[in-house]
């Protein structure tokens, strides 16, 4: 523990490509979560340092069809297997005979997520020693203004394996992320280009309003403070201590 932090002062200040160059450097086992433009710039960053780039993605089944057209620019585009997780299709199908597909409508986005997102995303982790997200800290500033650059991921490490989770676009803005993706001209989703900043599945996502923050576009109905699905379980948690 004490070694990451270490690592994490010792990165706290450097880019988000030096950052990459650590992680990929310090573990062979490690994978890029990848969906939307922040997940691309790191590919876009990490590609020209490995050949061997591990990148994974999940289908949770309700994305917009601009989405799944965006995975597969992506694919092309780097020339990589991006590996495709999906739900439990038993776990999916018991919930919503009984619940119906919409449910998360009456009692919230935490089951629905925890089937199509965290279950899957779990079965992956479980098989990587690290993984590199796109959080930024002014994506949401209720639950990830301290998200450091290198971590301990306390909500997917087991007792039989420690997991470490490397965000190297922390420090960076939403105007650093699409400028470095208009200097590159690395793919991006569509649905940017009609108002959509955080993009997640269909039902829950919605274009933002000229000076909303880009994370009410997600699960509107709901709390503000409950804008996150579980896959960065830490922030909410250490928001709420």
């Amino acid at each position: 523990m004490n070694e990451i932090q270490q690592l994490n002062e010792e990165l706290a200040t450097q880019s988000p490509r030096a950052i990459m160059k650590a992680a990929l450097t310090r573990y062979d086992n490690i994978a890029i979560s990848f969906s939307g433009a922040e997940d691309v710039a790191l590919i876009e960053l990490a590609h020209k340092l490995t050949d061997n780039l591990q990148v994974f993605t999940l289908d949770t089944g309700r994305l917009h069809p601009e989405t799944y057209e965006f995975i597969e620019r992506v694919r092309t585009h780097y020339k990589i297997d991006i590996q495709i997780m999906t739900p439990d299709a038993a776990e999916l199908e018991e919930m919503v005979s009984k619940k119906g597909l919409f449910s998360f409508y009456e009692d919230g986005h935490k089951e629905c997520c925890g089937i199509r997102k965290i279950n899957p995303m779990r079965r992956k982790l479980v098989t990587l020693d690290a993984w590199v997200t796109g959080q930024r800290k002014d994506q949401s500033p209720g639950t990830r203004q301290d998200v450091p650059v290198v971590q301990f991921d306390d909500a997917f490490s087991t007792d039989e394996r420690t997991l470490i989770k490397f965000n190297p676009m922390a420090n960076w803005t939403s105007k650093d992320v699409w400028d470095y993706i208009r200097m590159t001209e690395a793919p991006y989703n569509k649905l940017h280009e009609k108002g959509f900043v955080s993009i997640g599945c269909q039902p829950c996502t919605r274009p933002i309003l000229p000076g909303q923050h880009e994370r009410e576009g997600r699960w509107w109905w709901e709390e503000e403070t409950k804008k996150e699905c579980g896959l960065h379980a830490g922030n909410v948690i250490a928001t709420a201590t």
